[in-house]
């Protein structure tokens, strides 16, 4: 699968690409027929508090899931993310079936 990463207003470093690369490469034990996944990451100024947005598209024949979580982390919110898409993949592997 691959996997685009797009980062909105700041430059992502290479730690955090990888991060998310080896957290949605897992995606493939769920369901094997995943074409590809973009991945925008963006800093959401709430008040005082910096929040790290993240919206995950995973595009399947047929569909496009999407999961978007905002933590305090970028990493948190890719976990979160990738969480809610692996729901949304095994529902949408037993409608398939």
């Amino acid at each position: 699968m691959r996997v685009y990463t797009e980062s909105v207003a700041f430059k992502a470093d290479q730690k955090l690409l990888e991060y998310v690369e080896r957290k949605l490469a897992k995606m493939d034990q769920f369901f094997d027929r995943i074409i590809d996944a973009h991945v925008v990451l963006k800093l959401e100024n709430a008040g005082q508090v910096r929040d790290k947005v993240v919206e995950v598209r995973i595009n399947v024949p047929g569909d496009i899931l999407i999961a978007k979580e905002s933590r305090k982390t970028f990493e948190a919110s890719v976990a979160s993310a990738v969480e809610a898409l692996r729901r949304q993949l095994i529902r949408y592997k037993e409608l398939a079936d």
